[in-house]
């Protein structure tokens, strides 16, 4: 059984190799996981816009700019040497399917907005993507969940290029698509900005539990 098989099956986090913190996603502790109008996979459907980017990891850079008192950028050895965590989260697709008990491993947003300092002036955040020019937006406050983190790897594996990789973000109380895949910038600003997808008329927020799905 993986560890993600027993989160899913209720077992209490435990001792690991590498000593993570683990986090619990508030959504996993529901009695009813499985949002209105999702069904639940056990596979994990590949989705994007475009194409799928192959970044080399010696070129890679995660930059946080914007409303912070510290810009940052991270180099791949820079961004492996932080704090680690687990989260056990579900993971609710925009298109109707939810794949519930997700473990992904990487560095809490809280640790990397910790380092970079955010500004009071800072409200929404837009994370861009190594696709093209691609980017979504959200409150700060959802960004700063505990459950939300740069995931580098999925249920004991690395991620692979068509789910994010090298590192994509993982915003667990959020529709799917706010979880940025291919990660290159994270931006704070004042004002909420739409992102591609928000702009082609997705909902601006993504809440999976009141159906945002389409819409303001």
């Amino acid at each position: 059984m993986s560890e993600a098989d027993k989160y899913q099956h209720g077992d209490s986090p435990g001792h690991h190799d590498h000593a993570e913190d683990v986090i619990i996603s508030s959504d996993t502790r529901r009695d009813n996981r499985i949002p209105p109008g999702q069904t639940r996979t056990r596979k994990w459907p590949v989705l994007q816009y475009g194409r799928v980017p192959h970044v080399a990891l010696d070129t890679w850079e995660l930059t946080i700019d914007g409303l912070v008192e510290r810009p940052l950028t991270l180099s791949w050895n820079e961004f492996q040497r932080l704090p680690r965590v687990k989260v056990f989260s579900d993971f609710h697709c925009v298109t109707t399917w939810s794949r519930l008990g997700n473990l992904w491993e990487g560095v809490s947003v809280r640790e990397l907005m910790d380092r970079a300092g955010v500004r009071p002036d800072a409200h929404f955040v837009v994370a861009h993507g190594y696709d093209d020019g691609w980017t979504t937006n959200m409150p700060l406050d959802d960004f700063l969940s505990p459950d939300a983190l740069f995931a580098d790897r999925h249920d004991g594996h690395p991620l692979s290029a068509d789910h994010g990789g090298p590192l994509r973000l993982v915003v667990p109380l959020l529709y799917a698509w706010k979880s940025a895949k291919w990660v290159q910038r994270i931006e704070l600003v004042a004002e909420d900005r739409p992102g591609l997808w928000e702009q082609a008329g997705y909902h601006n927020h993504g809440d999976p539990w009141t159906e945002e799905r389409f819409g303001p």
